[in-house]
């Protein structure tokens, strides 16, 4: 990637947040941004991995914060196409352009001189759960561990289409790629619980709120379908955390994934009557309950971990 065109720094006594355009790979103008401890070292690196549709500066904005003055250093990238990046918005032409954009930025991170001997964690939040899972595969001994908040990482039965359907949709996205073609719930009412919290998603710019592009939704089925055949591959420390009233990814995924990783280390939290956004769309006290959660197993592991074996082959 190219050198990063710094574009804005913002300062608090707790922490320091800043923003910075970079260069794809294929030429691609891609929004990044971090939040700092303002005055201590940060305990180990979080690099963010945002789910459909979304962005890391607003929506992801209390994440960063509370890490951040949990006492993280926390980096955030938006996908092509996605938040302030550059590209047809929301079109996802190839699911693994878009992860390899993701581990190229964290890797220039991970090993710069501030955080080349610190743990790194990956946090991916729905389809980020599933961006984050494709990372590790490229890098299985590069990560400390992982928190992944209502993972895109299956299919439900009912939900998976015919083998002709699927043969059908792969030969149209040759045709009208971007076409906005696949019907699909609304998932801000069906993902997140607080209505003040619906608005306020709905009021982002920055977050899609059209239907799926036709060759963005064959990519996402068939990421889901490859994670779902290869979950055993998972090795890394993980936690999962997941709404057990969630309509937007089956928290059996979740189970699923905790039952076939070959992670020695894995944790998976169930809540009752939360939905999909457990670290934005729930009321308050249950969104601190999450964040009790993550925050205490990433001070565990940080604790426990230094930078990983083999973290530069």
């Amino acid at each position: 990637m190219a050198a990063p065109d710094m574009s804005g720094v913002k300062f608090s006594s707790l922490l320091k947040y800043e923003e910075e355009f970079i260069e794809s790979s294929r030429g691609v103008k891609l929004f990044t941004c971090r939040w700092l401890p303002a005055d201590k070292e940060a305990k180990a690196l979080i690099c963010l991995c945002h789910g459909y549709g979304m962005e890391c500066s607003i929506f992801m904005e209390d994440t960063g914060v509370r890490l951040a003055k949990a006492g993280y250093a926390v980096f955030g990238i938006d996908y092509e196409g996605h938040g302030k990046s550059a590209g047809t918005r929301c079109y996802i032409k190839s699911f693994d352009d878009l992860v390899t954009d993701c581990t190229t930025f964290f890797k220039s991170v991970a090993e710069g001189v501030e955080y080349r001997e610190k743990a790194r964690f990956l946090y991916g939040e729905s389809m980020g759960g599933a961006v984050a899972l494709l990372i590790h595969r490229k890098q299985p001994n590069y990560w400390s561990g992982a928190v992944l908040v209502a993972p895109m990482c299956k299919i439900a039965e009912e939900l998976k289409p015919h083998p002709l359907v699927i043969s059908i949709l792969k030969k149209l996205t040759t045709i009208i790629p971007t076409w906005k073609l696949v019907p699909i719930e609304d998932i801000v009412d069906i993902g997140f619980k607080d209505p003040e919290k619906r608005q306020k998603i709905r009021a982002n710019p920055y977050v899609y709120k059209g239907r799926p592009r036709l060759k963005t939704g064959y990519e996402l089925l068939m990421t889901s379908l490859d994670i779902e055949k290869r979950l055993d591959e998972v090795s890394l420390p993980f936690l999962v955390v997941h709404g057990e009233d969630d309509k937007v990814t089956d928290p059996s995924v979740s189970k699923l994934l905790y039952a076939s990783a070959k992670s020695f280390d894995k944790t998976l939290k169930l809540y009752p009557d939360m939905w999909h956004g457990l670290t934005y769309g729930e009321p308050a006290d249950h969104i601190e309950v999450v964040f009790s959660e993550i925050i205490a197993w990433l001070g565990k592991k940080s604790e426990a971990v230094g930078c990983p074996e083999n973290a530069h082959v």
